[in-house]
């Protein structure tokens, strides 16, 4: 299954959920590709949007291979067969410089609006893919930590191994596609799949406000 881009799968996943009347729902994307998702069911249920911001650690020969992420107010989930291997300072500059800038991007993307409260809340977390899956692990921590009623993870593609693993840590999974064979990049199931900017989370965050 493939999409046009992340609006059209926030889109598509937003006609899959279905909720009570009187059920208080919040939705949580994850920045910056998360974002473009969750203003579109946010928008469609007709409910409120926050984040989650979360921070993948790379290891320190190849960023792009995750080692650990981070949330916000929360521990680093870290792989410790992966961390034994960094030097121990090395590991503890990363992290402060990931809460860094998830805290800078806190500021610069809500400026002076209050946060969501989660606790009693049905949450629907939201992120435009899953692969390895650190970061969304982060985040379920970090929700999960804040006593919600409900937490269900809204998706457009998983790995079937990982929709399997996760269903372990959620109430329920939402998701559009669930291939046994993964392409081994979330872009690769958008035609149009660019790296959002700062400016542009703000831009679609503003508009939920309107």
């Amino acid at each position: 299954m493939k999409f046009y881009d992340r609006m059209d799968a926030g889109q598509q996943l937003a006609k899959e959920l279905t909720f009570e009347t009187d059920e208080d729902v919040l939705v949580l994307a994850l920045p910056r590709g998360g974002v473009p998702v969750g203003v579109e069911i946010a928008k469609f249920l007709d409910v409120p949007l926050d984040m989650v911001i979360t921070q993948k650690i790379g290891a320190p020969t190849n960023p792009e291979y995750a080692i650990g992420a981070i949330a916000e107010n929360a521990k680093p989930l870290l792989n410790k067969v992966e961390t034994a291997k960094v030097d121990a300072g090395w590991l503890a500059k990363e992290i402060a410089a990931k809460e860094q800038e998830i805290q800078r991007r806190r500021e610069l993307y809500f400026e002076n609006h209050a946060r969501q409260s989660i606790k009693g809340k049905t949450i629907v977390l939201v992120d435009d893919g899953i692969a390895t899956g650190y970061t969304i692990l982060a985040a379920i921590e970090e929700v999960q930590r804040q006593s919600p009623k409900k937490l269900i993870l809204a998706v457009p593609v998983i790995p079937k191994e990982m929709d399997l693993q996760l269903r372990m840590k959620v109430d329920e999974i939402v998701a559009l596609d669930v291939p046994e064979y993964f392409l081994g990049a979330i872009g690769a199931y958008y035609e149009e799949f660019h790296q959002l900017s700062d400016m542009e989370v703000r831009h679609l965050l503003n508009e939920t406000r309107k």
